[in-house]
């Protein structure tokens, strides 16, 4: 498992998304797919999705950190 950081290609908004699927070995598309579904049911996904947005590091500012 990589780390989780927002990755620098093959983002579509934010890039979470793409840095969840990646931390975790699957597609982005089914991470994708996976938050569009969870948005259907009640709960906060959007406000998840930008604390998400905020807090991850982007893959170019991850590099140089460490």
């Amino acid at each position: 498992m990589s780390s989780l950081a927002r990755p620098t290609d093959g983002r579509m908004i934010g890039g979470v998304c793409a840095g969840l699927a990646r931390r975790f070995g699957t597609s982005s598309k089914t991470m994708r797919v996976v938050f569009l579904v969870s948005c259907l049911l009640p709960g906060p996904q959007f406000l998840l999705y930008l604390a998400l947005w905020v807090l991850l590091p982007s893959e170019d500012k991850a590099r140089t950190a460490w």
